[in-house]
């Protein structure tokens, strides 16, 4: 009797069910917001800012050494390519001017008649000529051997030259898709630390530029607009605009000069100094803006000493000496990826290209992390 009883009807009817469950849905949700507004993240403050965008700065550094190291072997697969396809075409030159004389040949003999040489001595009466056109028949013999192995040795070296060619412009293509992914991992980088000093307030970035500046061991700020440039370099290193070269000539604090160990250190610690004040721009090898190792590149070619590119390719082409060690024109390198290098001068300063929006300028070498020196020259 008890399975066919009706169940007990709700004193509400089925709509006023549907409703209560919807607000009860509702109000969850808004409560579920209201909690999520209030556990929201804080507005990072300007030291937030600062941490951050000098992070992305120095990963950018490490992406823009490496863009370089890229650039380099990219260059160099080009030249050997290149210097290969000139090679083809004058073996080509070559190997068309040993057809045409064995095509000469082989239309001379066509036009006697097409005998075998043997033949027609045979057929000669006189023995004086008969003797005269052995020789002939001979020499002729002999420029054709001389021609056929002429066109095979090209032929052959040709084909060597092709294969050759096809290895370097694959090593071309390899190293140029390394070059942009580089590239585009320095301008997401200036691109990120940009769009974060976007969103200072006026306040918010006049502290920023003052702590940068303290960093930096300048008086000036960084510059709001060089400091997130992304085009790069634009093959003769100039900035493309005038407002970041200063001519801070003595940031840092700059003690008295100390006397260069010799004439080649003095000549870059000079070519150096009259670079003071112009741009960072990353990948820059001057004569108008550098980025770090583009800049002592640059000094100690003006010496007459070529240095390899990269700042970790730097750090190993001279003799590593200590801190307490250090000369006039050595090579000073930081952060432990070997990231960034200046030009050691003396009295603890150096001259360096520190980072966007900061010009080539003199500064400590206490003022980032110490990672070796190296004295070249």
């Amino acid at each position: 009797m008890a399975a066919h009883r009706k169940s007990k009807q709700s004193p509400l009817g089925a709509s006023a069910v549907r409703t209560a469950a919807t607000l009860a849905l509702a109000s969850a949700a808004t409560a579920t917001l209201f909690e999520g507004s209030g556990h929201a993240d804080p507005r990072p403050t300007t030291a937030q800012v600062k941490a951050k965008v000098d992070r992305l700065y120095e990963e950018a550094e490490v992406a823009t050494e490496r863009y370089n190291g890229a650039k380099e072997k990219a260059d160099e697969a080009r030249t050997a390519f290149d210097r290969l396809r000139d090679e083809a075409a004058r073996r080509t030159e070559r190997l068309n001017t040993a057809r045409d004389a064995l095509g000469a040949m082989a239309a001379a003999q066509y036009r006697s008649g097409g005998l075998d040489p043997a033949v027609q001595l045979v057929l000669t009466s006189d023995p004086d000529q008969y003797l005269e056109r052995a020789a002939i028949a001979e020499k002729a013999g002999d420029r054709q051997a001389a021609a056929i192995t002429a066109v095979r040795h090209e032929l052959a070296a040709i084909r060597q030259l092709r294969g050759e060619s096809a290895d370097k412009l694959t090593a071309l293509r390899g190293q140029e898709a390394e070059l942009r992914r580089q590239k585009a991992t320095v301008v997401g980088k200036l691109a990120e630390a940009r769009d974060l000093l976007a969103r200072l307030t006026a306040e918010e970035r006049a502290r920023y530029e003052a702590a940068a500046a303290a960093r930096d061991g300048s008086g000036h700020g960084s510059d709001a607009d060089a400091s997130t440039r992304t085009d790069g370099p634009s093959g003769t290193g100039t900035a493309g605009g005038s407002s970041t070269v200063r001519a801070d000539r003595s940031s840092g604090g700059e003690r008295e000069p100390v006397t260069a160990p010799d004439g080649r250190a003095a000549a870059a610690i000079s070519f150096a100094r009259a670079q003071l004040g112009k741009p960072y721009v990353w990948g820059a090898t001057g004569p108008s803006a550098y980025d770090c190792s583009g800049l002592t590149q640059a000094a100690w070619r003006a010496a007459g000493v070529s240095l390899p590119r990269t700042t970790y390719t730097q750090i190993n082409a001279g003799r590593r000496v200590s801190r307490s060690q250090l000369a006039p024109g050595d090579l000073v390198f930081f952060y432990s990826g070997i990231s960034h290098v200046g030009l050691y001068i003396g009295g603890g300063q150096m001259i360096h290209a520190p980072r966007p929006g900061a010009p080539v300028r003199i500064a400590p070498i206490d003022e980032m992390p110490f990672a070796g020196a190296t004295r070249v020259g």
